[in-house]
């Protein structure tokens, strides 16, 4: 039929010079006429049943992601939320990075709901720059009533020591930071300790009293109920001045000013109150020898300080200690040495029996109320390593946990370790 329609339309194109002259109306009227002559075609065909049931079978089982398949992610940019990269075919999966994710349904359950738990504590070690500090100090030297800054040049002031040395006050007296650390296992809910440490000469809080000296970690493994504050006294010098500990009260002054530091340490304001009225023990090495008599003698703390212990710390004040150790018969009082300051605790152990206060060479039990120690280090002990190597493996923590041994002590170290480090 449409080759017989294009013969006539060609024949027509003959006879028509317009049409043979305009080849373009030709291709339009032919483009006119294809689509009835598909309809006709169309017609012209009975429907196959079969064909249609299978077709219609198809759509039914066909799912719609088989039909719309999902772009993959391949296809597509990361979000701007999203750090991960875009994968290129044949890349395996990558794992996501962690990303915020919606609110996981609530699920009902039968199994019991566990307590919360505190998170896992740790150590809390800091320095805290305290008015009440030793230095600077602008005061009198006590033994001599004269100012300590006794030297001036080029508007630098110094003080000179002893030995006649001069040590300028912007190097060696104007730092005023103090160690504080608290052990993991302190709970200021129980009865507790302050141990005030009073370093030697040549020293800093953190090369020496923190690192080669392990104070803070002597306190923690005592496992005593017990906090460090350790002042800073001259840095790195050869020189014992005591700075503000010369002046009356100034040891409760350190320690009223210390409990609110203390307790944000802690992480507990409230317990400032509790850390101010602690119980303190007096901790002298070397040098320190110097402080930890004046804080005795005018500290203001009275009997509240329930201990002290020197490491080859007797150079002197030998009146200090002995009328420190009549008065208070509730503390006690521990003196280990080496042979360069055997002389002088000799001479304090002659001064108490004077007084009738009996003494003991032994350190082999609970320190008591009242006692009285004094222990001698074996020969080629080092008066440089002392404070981690006395008589004894860290001795600081040693008199700790004989405090600790004492039923008429433990009161203010609840929670300590009963294991001693023999």
């Amino acid at each position: 039929m449409v080759g017989a329609r294009l013969q006539t339309l060609e024949r027509a194109g003959e006879a028509s010079p317009a049409v043979a002259r305009s080849p373009w109306r030709l291709v339009a009227t032919l483009t006119a006429l294809l689509p009835l002559s598909l309809a006709l075609v169309q017609c012209g065909q009975a429907p196959n049943a079969g064909a249609l049931a299978a077709n219609s079978q198809a759509a039914i089982g066909d799912n719609f992601d088989d039909r719309f398949p999902r772009p993959q992610f391949r296809d597509r940019y990361p979000a701007p939320n999203e750090t991960f990269g875009q994968l290129q075919p044949g890349d395996a999966p990558a794992k996501r990075t962690a990303q915020a994710q919606p609110a996981p349904y609530r699920v009902a359950s039968l199994a019991p709901t566990l307590p919360y738990q505190r998170p896992p504590k740790e150590d809390l070690t800091t320095l805290v720059s305290l008015k009440s500090s030793a230095f600077p100090y602008l005061g009198n030297n006590p033994r001599t009533d004269q100012p300590f800054l006794n030297v001036s040049q080029d508007g630098r002031r110094g003080h000179r020591s002893y030995g006649g040395r001069v040590f300028w006050q912007d190097q060696t007296f104007n730092d005023s930071r103090t160690l504080m650390h608290i052990p993991e296992n302190f709970d200021v809910r129980k009865p507790g300790v302050i141990v005030v440490f009073f370093h030697g000469n040549g020293a800093t809080l953190e090369r020496d009293v923190r690192d080669r000296q392990q104070v803070p970690q002597q306190i923690s493994d005592s496992g005593v109920n017990a906090v460090l504050l350790a002042p800073q006294l001259a840095v790195d010098a050869a020189d014992s001045s005591a700075g503000k500990f010369w002046q009356p009260g100034a040891l409760k002054r350190f320690i009223d000013e210390s409990a609110g530091h203390l307790a944000e340490l802690y992480g507990d304001p409230n317990a400032a109150k509790a850390f101010a009225n602690m119980p303190v023990i007096l901790v002298g090495y070397s040098g320190g020898f110097e402080p930890t008599a004046w804080s005795l003698d005018v500290g203001g703390l009275g009997n509240r300080v329930r201990g002290v212990f020197l490491l080859d710390a007797v150079y002197g004040e030998l009146d200090k200690f002995a009328s420190w150790i009549e008065n208070n018969r509730s503390g006690f009082f521990v003196s280990a040495y080496t042979r360069y300051t055997q002389r002088h605790d000799r001479e304090l152990i002659a001064m108490l029996r004077e007084k009738g206060i009996a003494t003991s060479d032994e350190l082999d039990g609970p320190l008591r109320p009242g006692s009285v120690v004094f222990v001698k280090s074996p020969d080629g002990v080092t008066h440089r390593s002392y404070v981690t190597r006395a008589w004894t493996e860290n001795p600081v923590k040693e008199v700790l946990v004989r405090m600790a041994e004492s039923p008429s002590l433990t009161r203010v170290a609840a929670g300590a370790s009963s294991s001693s480090t023999r």
